[in-house]
């Protein structure tokens, strides 16, 4: 048998899976990372337990597959894109905690780069709008904020990373300093178009060279792993951020083809191939997992409060013991009653990028009850999603396409076949989910498979993908139309439009 280990360092946990080589999980291990709110609107992690928590699990899924990490042929990293860790590179300590994509500290430094009249050439170099989820300005705020952290960095003594750079370094013990173009492409500091690292935008933000991780494609030699940490030295062979992940594990791999992920946020991609798209309906261009040192470009859509909605509903508002509860909560009504939740908790992403939005609920009467603002709050993911999938249709259009006629769906929140099959609806297009739901995590297996020669190429990968549901629409358009209209008429009140 031929074994691939998958580790998925996710925002609120992290995991490691055993995959085979047809993609059938074969074990898997999970650990719950802690969340750290140190003021409102701040959010951290602690990258000492990403590390931990990450090797843990790695190690509990090969004990429960009953193998040893010599028979496992290739490691494949996937990751929460733009959180950001700072370390010592001759101690391997951090400088402070990871600074989670979330966050929202540096909205001021990125409100001085909009004033200066930097977005257009940030988007085209980076296919980016400026705005504080993205590492660069993250890190900006560690070196002018951490004591001693700028002239350390200056006289090359520390490391920047992403989560993926802070786990290869931490896997192969220092000995190496990389990302992937898919992870690179998220810091506001990487050119897209030439796959290199920007000097303006270094200069920009003040950020020197030296701290930066070397760059390279998605599948690709990123070290082995250090005997001491699995038992064996393993191949490192594939790397992505876990969205790009998703969208190749999804089989996406030509353009037209659209995944979204329903996580803690709700992502959405669609392949553009070869070329570099800017979307002028708040979407972002971003690389997609790269086989080789040919671009390939996706545009990308982020909801940043998706299945993180249930959480609050269950450990806010206390609605719920358990996140399984909600279908049948929600179920038990026929509809909202009229409630329309919108969970700015952190502002509002795609399309709309509004960091000044706060969550409301509009609709309320003396019948609503909680099992209505349940079905309210699951509703407002797929609205969510809707309205990106509704951008990149626009999109579409304007290049001389066509709108996307399928997605493909992943992710903690799909086994909800509510929530799917109000999708749907909305979108008026099949919903399609895969008998394989960790495609995240699958998709840094097949990269780490394709660089260490299981598979020949993405047509054997294609073959691979199955679909376990297809969820058809069954609302008629003029009232899928009047359920969008009466969310974005929610969405301008959150906004105080």
């Amino acid at each position: 048998m031929t074994y691939l280990l998958a580790l998925d360092q996710g925002t609120s946990s992290s995991r490691s899976i055993v995959f085979d080589a047809r993609g059938n999980i074969v074990a898997q291990a999970q650990l719950e990372l802690p969340q750290i709110y140190p003021r409102p609107g701040w959010v951290e992690h602690d990258p000492m337990e990403i590390w931990r928590t990450q090797r843990a699990t790695a190690q509990a899924a090969l004990a429960q597959a009953g193998i040893a990490a010599s028979a496992v042929r290739a490691v494949g990293i996937t990751n929460q894109r733009e959180t950001t860790v700072l370390w010592n590179r001759a101690t391997g300590q951090p400088l402070h905690h990871a600074i989670v994509w979330q966050d929202r500290r540096a909205e001021p430094a990125c409100a001085d780069l909009r004033a200066r009249g930097l977005a257009a050439t940030v988007q085209q170099k980076t296919g980016l709008l400026i705005d504080a989820y993205f590492s660069g300005t993250k890190l900006q705020w560690l070196l002018d904020h951490v004591p001693g952290a700028r002239a350390q960095a200056e006289r090359g003594e520390l490391a920047f990373g992403t989560v993926d750079s802070w786990l290869v370094w931490n896997l192969t013990q220092g000995a190496r300093h990389v990302t992937d173009v898919s992870n690179a492409s998220r810091t506001m500091l990487f050119n897209v178009r030439s796959n290199q690292w920007d000097d303006e935008l270094l200069a920009l933000l003040r950020i020197p060279r030296a701290l930066l991780p070397e760059v390279l494609p998605s599948a690709a030699d990123f070290g082995h792993t250090h005997a001491d940490v699995l038992g064996s030295a393993i191949a490192i062979g594939g790397v992505a951020g876990d969205q790009q992940s998703a969208l190749f594990g999804q089989a996406c791999f030509s353009a037209g083809m659209a995944k979204n992920t329903y996580g803690t946020g709700c992502f959405t991609l669609v392949h553009t191939g070869e070329r570099f798209q800017t979307s002028t309906n708040g979407l972002l261009t971003t690389s997609a997992a790269q086989t080789s040192a040919r671009p390939e470009f996706a545009l990308e859509g982020s909801v940043f409060v998706g299945g993180a909605v249930v959480q609050w509903l269950r450990d806010g508002l206390r609605a719920i013991d358990a996140s399984s509860e909600v279908q049948a909560l929600a179920e038990s009504v026929p509809d909202a009653g009229g409630v329309v939740m919108v969970p700015a908790f952190t502002g509002l992403g795609a399309p709309y990028w509004k960091p000044e939005a706060r969550g409301s609920i509009t609709g309320l009467t003396r019948g609503t009850t909680l099992a209505h603002i349940a079905r309210a709050a699951l509703e407002s993911i797929a609205y969510q999603s809707a309205a990106l999938l509704q951008a990149m249709g626009r999109d579409a259009v304007a290049a001389g396409g066509r709108p996307v006629s399928e997605l493909r769906v992943d992710g903690g929140a799909c086994v909800n076949d509510l929530l799917m099959q109000f999708q749907a609806d909305l979108l008026g297009i099949p919903v399609v989910r895969p008998a394989v739901i960790e495609t995240t995590a699958l998709g840094a297996a097949y990269l780490a498979g394709l660089a260490s020669g299981v598979y020949a190429g993405t047509d054997e990968l294609a073959q691979l993908w199955r679909a376990e549901r297809r969820f058809l629409p069954t609302m008629d358009a003029a009232q899928a139309q009047e359920r969008m209209a009466r969310w974005e008429h929610a969405v301008r009140q959150a906004t105080l439009e």
